[in-house]
């Protein structure tokens, strides 16, 4: 399918992201070890690892690489570490990842950073900058500027690096590729991805009381390069993902995840044009809520993409908070669309496949035709071995990483740049003459169509959208 004038303008293809990041011409998804040499130990040795946030989601991290060695680890909350610290009773505390490298950054050969979104991106860029492999959890970063420059710190340094969207590594994804780009369903011009997140408080109101910090939690740590905001349970342990001073909402949270067979299946790059609707929250009768801190409790984005190495332009729809695309007709009353933590709908001209993300085979539909179809030759590499595990054998020169920051930072991108539709639609400004309880009270955008401009990271329709391309550091931070 050829493109007009103005789509190949507006194309961005993946050697353009390279270039636009000043990074030369290099590879997009994986990067040989050989290539990546900093760092290298024989592959008998055991990689010293530090993990920067111990509690929570890096248990499992921890339980994973349970074979390294773990010289460092690094929370801000005691009590939140306390089962880590308790296995590991010989290994180096810290709560400030930056005295931990100051103080031992000779001994660390690889780092795992497994915080809430805000604090990903200064403590992955230390680590990088001081030659240490990385492995940073999704999404990769809470902004799309920081994305870019881990991935120009990552290429210069040449180190090796793993985003944790562990279903990069799992069989499901590749049977997934395969069956796609085979063309059983012919030329897929749209897919719909959901989720069932969030699975916290979203759309609601800034707290304002007054709450004493727990004694096991360095508050102002927690909040890094944030705002300073009075300490909250709504924000913690695991509620911070719903703020956008902190989290990336549920796109950010399984984006990352789901939206990664389309991304790889359809070659996607980085979106022209993206839009979204959102849930309003009303707390009366035609009294609408402002709650701008925190995230809607639903939100639909469409992202459209240009067509891109021989595939046609396609378009992409996100849906999250309960919130579904209409019941394939094809599937059958009694079977389950999607699994509990949501799915992907591929639509192609010569029919419909259904995917997970968690080991869930890729199905066709109707899935009667699942009988008779013989699945497509496999030449996608498999791989053995937990996500985070693959990523240390390739530390250590066996192997490749299977979702490094050549290709993870696209992808976080691209969903970050949903997050600004989403966050843009709900953008509000007074009327002039107009007051906050007037009828009709604010001018809206209405349902704003960003256009992204991918070589110089900005939207070009809509000023406003760019505050939130790059976050305002905290002094100090």
């Amino acid at each position: 399918m050829s493109t007009t004038p103005s789509e190949k303008k507006n194309t961005f293809k993946r050697r353009d992201f390279v270039k636009a990041a000043g990074l030369g011409a290099a590879g997009f998804f994986i990067v040989p070890r050989h290539v990546l040499g900093k760092g290298f130990k024989a592959p008998s040795d055991k990689l010293n690892v530090a993990l920067i946030g111990a509690g929570g989601r890096a248990e499992g991290h921890r339980d994973a690489l349970k074979g390294e060695n773990f010289v460092a680890f690094c929370d801000v909350d005691d009590a939140r570490a306390k089962t880590t610290y308790e296995m590991y009773p010989k290994v180096a505390r810290f709560k400030d990842f930056r005295k931990m490298f100051d103080t031992m950054a000779k001994g660390i050969d690889a780092v795992v950073v497994a915080t809430p979104d805000h604090t990903h991106f200064l403590p992955t860029l230390t680590a990088i900058q001081l030659d240490k492999h990385v492995y940073v959890e999704k999404p990769l970063t809470h902004s799309i500027w920081e994305a870019r420059e881990l991935l120009k710190a990552a290429q210069k340094h040449k180190v090796v690096t793993q985003m944790g969207n562990q279903g990069s590594s799992m069989d499901c994804i590749r049977d997934t590729v395969e069956w796609i780009q085979s063309g059983t369903i012919g030329e897929v011009t749209k897919v719909h991805i959901w989720t069932n997140r969030p699975v916290w408080p979203q759309g609601v109101p800034t707290p304002k009381d007054k709450v004493a910090v727990p004694s096991t939690l360095d508050w102002d740590l927690w909040q890094g390069p944030a705002a300073i905001r009075d300490y909250n349970p709504a924000y913690l342990p695991f509620k911070w993902r719903g703020w956008w001073d902190y989290g990336t909402g549920s796109f950010g949270d399984m984006g990352c995840h789901l939206v990664d067979p389309a991304y790889r299946a359809l070659k996607l790059t980085t979106p022209r044009t993206v839009e979204a609707s959102a849930s309003t929250v009303w707390v009366g009768d035609f009294v609408e809520a402002n709650y701008p801190d925190s995230c809607p409790p639903s939100s639909l984005v469409k992202m459209q993409f240009d067509a891109r190495e021989g595939l046609p332009a396609c378009e992409l729809w996100w849906y999250d908070g309960g919130i579904r695309p209409m019941r394939p007709e094809e599937l059958g009353p009694n079977e389950e669309f999607g699994s509990w933590d949501g799915g992907v709908l591929f639509e192609g001209s010569k029919g419909k496949l259904l995917c997970g993300i968690f080991g869930e085979k890729p199905t066709l539909l109707p899935t009667s035709r699942m009988k008779d179809a013989t699945p497509p030759k496999p030449w996608l590499k498999r791989v053995k071995g937990e996500h985070q595990q693959i990523w240390a054998e390739a530390c250590k020169g066996n192997g490749e990483a299977t979702s490094p920051f050549e290709y993870a930072v696209p992808l976080t991108e691209t969903l970050l740049i949903g997050n600004l539709a989403v966050r843009c639609y709900d953008f509000k400004k007074l009327q002039p003459g107009k007051t906050a309880t007037s009828w009709a009270p604010y001018d809206y955008p209405g349902r704003v169509r960003l256009d992204w401009d991918a070589v110089n990271g900005r939207v070009t329709n809509f000023e406003e959208a760019n505050q939130f391309v790059k976050r305002e550091y905290r002094k100090g931070w």
